[in-house]
């Protein structure tokens, strides 16, 4: 056999990027100034702030990226830095509609001027119960009063007085009867000079008392002065009429110009179009319903009951006879300095479109009315930007469907989002409320091109889309802005002060969260973490400032949090549970490496994978498959791993072989094509019969020119590998075999990198399946020869050697089979 050449290992220096100490030009982060600008995110923010500043329909935003880049912070931070630049936005009240009443008008004023308003309406009110009562009672008018009701009572006294003279004279008087709630006039004889009822005039017939030709007589007198006193009835009825058309004019002449020069005042004062006409019903209702403002006598305040008060949120009372005069300040931005930014967390149909409320009494439910709109997140944002998750405005029922309208139509309708609205509901419709909100949606990018595939309307809406990234370049200068970010949160939360290197330890695990050796992670929630964190161990050792040291343990204590499954599979590696070999050679078996995502934690552990070869003509079987627990990316690898092993050994000759491949120890789901490379090596063996190093575990994907390919992960592989090797005890051969595009991702624990520089770990990168099996075997792979085969006593020519074998035995074997055949016959 042929020796394998020696191969290149990597230096410890390579295994880990480390922050260069020029970079970090302060003792501590008290000596540099906070970083207020946002990091790594110059695509995203180009984004938002041409969707913030374009003012047409339709360029809201919707910004995607991992969890953890900062995308809401982002948002608030560009959004208060445009705020100054914009106009505040109108008040939104909304008033009685005194023709409509299920239809209350919206009426736009400027900032602070709708609770003036509704101030202005209330001292109206108040002004109106004071000086119309004032009115009432002055001479002028109780003067003119009184002679108009002189008036109509001489000529009812002259009527009446005619009227009873005459039935006098036919021996009749006038009585009050009581007929139900009615008191009406009656004729009824008289006799001696006394009036008498019929049934005593009847019962003095029969006894002889008075003749029955005198009762006929007074029989048909009655008939005809009841039909004079009828009509007589309606002359009185006829002046009362008078009486109150009269009364009536008086009160317009009297109190109009008073009411008149009231809401006058108002409308000079705001000049709005929409609440001049509303005034003017204000005064016509006002003219119809003085009664409201008259001052009952004291008799009939003693009669009358107290008026019941319950105040309502809006603090009127909520059975107010004036209620229909005041004003709903729906949206007040008297206070407001620049367009508002609301960020709704909980964005239901409620808490983002309004509401009708209705007002429960003791006596039961009320019907409700303009005071009982109340605005939503929309409304407070008109004008300004409403933030809000996607995800959680999809899964709320029916607000995207009416967000949707909203924004295409430009207006805003409230309406009853109310259980008990099919109970006692009115069919109360607010006007709609012009609003210009601009709309933020924050989501992930798989909701995202969702919506953009499935719904027309999205791609009108939302039409900018701010993508977040999770990385950025590693340079010095992103590196100076990490430290300001430190010093910000650090100023922010009160937090001690990092020196040069925590700040560097911190630096370097965005490194390894970026997964890279030239990028930066921008997951700063999980930074931010652990800065806290760091703050905390230097609390409990009462530093002064937050070292390295500080940080090595915040990130080693996260870990230990969430580690249990890691440290309950390294239980069962120890005690052989889980069988993996860390030394000797074998046959056909392969230590792979598989990572584990736990969600919050990744870590990789080893597998092992066993390959079994045979003649047949089944080509490479995946028992993993076999069994349902393969993914599609598993397949795939296994699949282009068998047309690597066509393209090399069965270019003239049929491969007929059967192999078969295994997750030993494997009962869950196996996916991703990283093991591809290995499966690979662990064939080659079965069928050179070249053992296997066990000191070494493998990780890799292959083309189907034998080429090794990167994958992810890589840190954790290893780390998880020599966790396995230093819990048995390192032999100094120990190492792991890795594609070669993979070494600029490398950001190992300082464990491993101690561990290489020592020489007793070893990581080697490879680009080719011929560099991993020569490493693996110690034999060299072979270079292939113009006549077709590969150079004698490598790798290859055994392998090929094997299945020349194979392909010899198969054909003598059919050839048996069928001589066998044809002597039966």
């Amino acid at each position: 056999m042929k020796s394998a050449p020696r191969h290149r290992e990597l230096p410890a220096g390579k295994l880990r990027w480390k922050c260069p100490p020029r970079y970090l030009k302060f003792k501590t982060t008290a000596d540099i100034k906070p970083c207020t600008d946002i990091i790594g995110q110059d695509r995203a923010l180009m984004a938002i702030k041409m969707g913030l500043e374009l003012e047409h329909r339709g360029y809201n935003i919707f910004i995607t990226g991992l969890v953890g880049t900062g995308r809401t912070s982002t948002i608030k931070h560009l959004l208060e830095k445009l705020e100054a630049k914009d106009p505040i936005p109108p008040d939104i009240c909304y008033l009685n509609n005194f023709r409509h009443p299920h239809a209350p008008v919206c009426i736009t004023l400027e900032a602070g001027q709708g609770i003036k308003l509704a101030a202005d309406m209330d001292a109206l009110v108040d002004n109106l119960r004071a000086n119309i009562p004032r009115v009432f009672k002055s001479d002028y008018y109780q003067g003119r009063r009184k002679k108009v009701l002189e008036g109509i009572q001489a000529k009812q006294k002259k009527i009446v007085g005619a009227f009873e003279e005459r039935i006098g004279k036919e021996g009749f008087a006038m009585v009050s009867l009581q007929v139900g709630p009615v008191v009406r006039p009656q004729l009824v004889p008289v006799i001696d000079g006394n009036p008498v009822d019929y049934a005593t005039v009847t019962q003095m017939v029969e006894e002889g008392k008075i003749s029955k030709k005198k009762f006929e007589r007074m029989k048909a007198s009655a008939e005809v002065l009841s039909e004079e006193m009828s009509n007589v009835y309606e002359q009185m009825k006829e002046l009362e009429r008078t009486m109150r058309a009269k009364l009536e004019k008086l009160d317009m002449e009297v109190v109009q110009p008073v009411i008149h020069e009231m809401i006058m005042e108002i409308d000079r004062k705001y000049k709005n179009p929409v609440l001049s006409k509303v005034l003017k019903d204000v005064e016509q209702a006002v003219m119809k319903r003085l009664d409201l403002f008259r001052t009952k006598d004291d008799d009939e305040e003693k009669k009358e009951p107290p008026i019941r008060t319950v105040i309502g949120e809006d603090g009127h009372a909520i059975d107010d006879p004036f209620r229909e005069f005041r004003v709903n300040v729906l949206v007040d931005n008297s206070e407001t300095t620049a367009p508002p930014v609301v960020i709704e967390n909980f964005p239901n149909l409620r808490n983002v479109f309004g509401v009708i409320e209705r007002d429960l009494l003791p006596q039961g439910w009320t019907h409700p009315d303009h005071l009982n709109i109340r605005a939503g997140s929309y409304h407070r944002a008109n004008g300004g930007y409403l933030v809000m998750n996607a995800l959680d405005v999809f899964i709320e029922p029916g607000v995207w469907q009416i967000l949707k309208r909203t924004l295409k139509s430009g207006e805003s309708v409230i309406q009853t989002y109310d259980m008990w609205s099919l109970m006692g509901s009115s069919a109360m419709k607010p006007e709609p409320i012009p609003a210009k909100t601009k709309i933020v949606l924050i989501g992930d990018t798989y909701l995202y091109y969702l919506l953009q595939g499935y719904d027309e309307d999205f791609r009108k809406i939302f039409k900018i889309r701010a993508d977040f990234d999770r990385e950025v370049d590693n340079r010095a200068s992103v590196i100076k802005q990490y430290a300001g970010f430190v010093k910000q949160l650090c100023n922010k939360e009160g937090l001690k002060c990092f020196d040069r290197n925590g700040v560097a330890a911190l630096v370097e695990y965005g490194v390894r969260l970026a997964g890279r050796q030239n990028k930066l992670s921008t997951r700063f929630s999980v930074i931010s973490d652990i800065i806290r964190e760091s703050h905390y161990h230097a609390e409990q050792d009462k530093r002064r400032v937050v070292s390295r040291e500080h940080v090595d343990r915040a990130i080693e204590y996260r870990i230990k949090r969430v580690n249990l499954l890691e440290e309950k599979l390294q239980e069962r590696i120890d005690e052989g549970t889980i069988m993996i070999d860390t030394a000797g050679a074998v046959v056909g078996q392969v230590n792979a490496l598989s990572v584990y995502n736990m969600g919050d934690y990744l870590f990789g552990r080893p597998s092992r994978i066993t390959a079994r070869t045979a003649l047949g003509n089944a080509g490479v079987i995946n028992i993993e498959r076999e069994a349902d627990l393969s993914g599609s990316t598993h397949n795939k690898g296994v699949l282009i791993l068998a047309g690597c092993l066509r393209g090399r050994y069965g270019r003239r000759a049929p491969l007929t072989m059967s192999a078969s491949l295994a997750f030993e120890q494997s009962y869950g789901g196996v996916d991703g094509d990283s093991a591809s490379s290995t499966e690979l090596y662990a064939i080659l063996s079965s069928l050179s019969e070249l053992p296997i190093r066990q000191d070494l575990a493998v990780t890799g994907s292959i083309n189907q020119k034998g080429e090794i390919q990167p994958i992810g992960g890589v840190n954790e592989k290893i780390e998880g590998f020599y966790k396995v090797c230093a819990s048995r005890g390192l032999t100094g051969t120990q190492g792991v075999i890795i594609p070669h595009q993979n070494v600029g991702d490398l950001m190992l624990d300082s464990k491993v990198v101690e561990a290489v520089a020592a020489g007793t770990f070893h990581i080697f990168p490879v680009a080719t399946v011929d560099e991993g099996i020569e490493i693996l075997t110690g034999v060299a792979a072979g270079k292939e020869l113009k006549s077709g085969r590969y150079q004698p006593g490598t790798v290859n020519a055994m392998v090929q050697d094997a299945l020349a074998e194979m392909a010899t035995a198969w054909k003598q074997f059919g050839k048996n089979d069928k001589d066998k055949g044809t002597g039966d016959a």
